[in-house]
């Protein structure tokens, strides 16, 4: 070849190699690239080690490294050949190599003339060798791919039959296409690299596993975008909160890369925070837009929370700019819910508008980010039309909806540019978990009211031998919330993994537990609910607020 044509050449390499960041198709592109024009067969390997993100090996090592095959092109003649099978390990041969020598030195090899003794120190096998033989094989060189000072791999070529054998000008070709593609490859590692760091800190921040929801069978699911480009800061949150009551959160950084997963990681935690001191997602959202105001990076996200009350089997829902959540009927017939939209959170826009709705026994919320169903050639109504058609119709079970909605949306097809959050919850039968709410008197006598309501349950359900802590623990509540918030309201009780009994108010202040004298009469309520209970808390509601307690089961 000629020096011009070589130019040109190489010149085209720029643009037939490298063409996205993947590892193994930078690798396949440069073993298509250089047949037949300069080789015809060619195998790549890159190292172990940058295959897993890592940085290749830097000079001065003497040990040879660990690589994987990762692409063999040939002409149709030598098909039949038996080089180490792509995606397998290619350095663990008893037998030295040259291309060992190649790696270690990190020097190209030329074999102008293969002698009869070298096919087998070329070949990975003694099969592979005497196939080699049998197609007149007679011409190697072997070239080690170098970025940046470091190894990260190398490429071996052949020729066979009437071809002339390789010169030493080829193999300076061979040396600078390798130098080429070698950059090429090492940033498809940095950006893999990055892009794994990004997933795997996005998993870690997504709950592993939903906790107990009375009232609601919920399932999720989380896809990456087929592009890494999309990877970024899309979570949900199942928050188990006091009573049986659970708050589903969905939301969506603006943006792409660690930033925006770090961001995610934060609101998360926030949202988590502020569920367990206040249950209204309206007001949830305002302290979250304060949250991401605050923060260094300037984001903003979208955000739709959803309290779910069991004992109403009532949704409680307020959105900061994201899409709206889908309700199925019992029977199929899938709709948007009417949430006002709201500004992001960060905009600065507050307050947010909540909406509640009732969840009839089979129905289904659906709550998604826009990774789903995001398509450029449409607008946002188009978006929805898509989602309502694809969970419109059919009654899978609740473990299947997700991937019957994936199979129905652009995900089914790799066109998704984002990564994806469905979550998923049913209102499964109020009678499933026991749950009693009672209404108590406003005066002197509800204390007494809801001794006896609290005794006669347990004894019901079996519970007895709590009944006395458990008085005692109701009688408090009912007197901090006659004394401090404008007498009782409600009086909750469930028994799920813990009992929980709970007394709402209309006062604005949340309790404490506070320091009393040896002398004074009062103030010690709290401080025996805190002996006798597991935990305790107060968080407030739409309408006041609730104290609440939890004891341990027997047994």
């Amino acid at each position: 070849m000629a020096d011009a044509p070589r130019l040109a050449w190489l010149s085209e390499a720029d643009g037939r190699i490298g063409t996205t960041l993947d590892l193994e198709r930078t690798a396949r592109e440069l073993a298509d690239f250089t047949v037949p024009t300069l080789a015809d067969g060619t195998a790549v390997d890159l190292l172990e080690a940058v295959l897993h993100g890592h940085d290749g090996d830097p000079p001065g090592g003497t040990r040879v490294p660990l690589t994987r095959a990762m692409a063999v092109t040939a002409i149709d003649r030598l098909s039949h050949l038996e080089p180490d099978p792509v995606g397998e390990l290619s350095t663990l041969h008893p037998a030295p190599k040259l291309a060992y020598e190649c790696l270690v030195s990190r020097r190209p090899l030329l074999v102008r003339r293969i002698a009869p003794d070298q096919y087998e120190k070329i070949a990975p096998t003694p099969n592979a060798a005497r196939l080699m033989r049998g197609a007149s094989v007679h011409s190697y060189m072997v070239v080690p791919l170098i970025s940046r000072g470091v190894l990260i791999g190398m490429a071996d070529f052949i020729r066979c039959g009437g071809r002339p054998p390789f010169s030493s000008r080829d193999l300076a070709l061979a040396c600078e296409l390798a130098a080429k593609a070698a950059v090429f490859v090492d940033n498809a590692r940095l950006y893999s690299r990055e892009r794994d760091t990004v997933l795997t800190l996005q998993r870690a921040l997504l709950p592993r596993a939903a906790p107990p929801t009375p009232g609601l069978c919920v399932d999720s699911s989380y896809r990456p975008a087929v592009d890494p480009n999309g990877v970024g800061g899309d979570w949900y949150d199942v928050v188990p909160l006091p009573g049986g009551r659970s708050a589903l959160v969905v939301g969506d950084v603006m943006g792409h890369g660690l930033a925006a997963a770090a961001t995610m990681g934060r609101l998360r935690s926030v949202a988590r925070t502020l569920f367990n001191i206040d249950i209204a997602p309206e007001r949830v959202l305002a302290r979250l837009d304060l949250a991401a105001r605050d923060l260094e990076e300037d984001q903003v996200a979208t955000c739709l929370c959803a309290l779910y009350e069991p004992a109403e089997g009532t949704y409680r829902m307020a959105s900061a700019g994201h899409l709206p959540p889908l309700m199925t009927d019992p029977a199929g017939t899938a709709g948007f819910v009417d949430v006002p939209p709201g500004a992001p959170l960060g905009a600065g826009v507050i307050p947010y508008d909540p909406v509640e709705i009732r969840a009839d026994t089979g129905s289904r919320l659906l709550m998604c980010t826009d990774g789903l169903v995001k398509d450029r050639s449409v607008d946002v109504d188009g978006w929805l039309d898509g989602l309502r058609r694809a969970a419109d119709g059919q009654r899978p079970e609740l473990a299947g909806v997700c991937e019957t909605v994936w199979e129905r949306t652009a995900g089914a097809y790799g066109t998704r540019d984002d990564d994806a959050i469905m979550l998923v919850a049913e209102a499964c039968r109020p009678g499933g978990f026991p749950l009693s709410v009672w209404d108590l008197p406003a005066d002197g006598t509800a204390a007494h009211a809801a001794r006896r309501l609290v005794r006669e349950r347990l004894a019901g359900w079996g519970l007895g031998e709590l009944a006395d802590a458990t008085e005692l623990i109701v009688s408090e509540l009912v007197a901090n919330a006659l004394r401090y918030g404008n007498g009782p309201g409600r009086l909750r009780l469930m028994r799920g993994e813990r009992l929980c009994v709970e007394v709402s108010d209309t006062g604005p202040d949340l309790p404490q537990i506070q320091h009393a004298s040896y002398s004074a009469e009062g103030g010690r309520g709290l401080q025996l609910v805190n002996a006798l209970c597991r935990r305790w808390g107060s968080c407030r509601t739409p309408g006041g607020k609730i104290v609440w307690a939890e004891q341990d089961l027997p047994g």
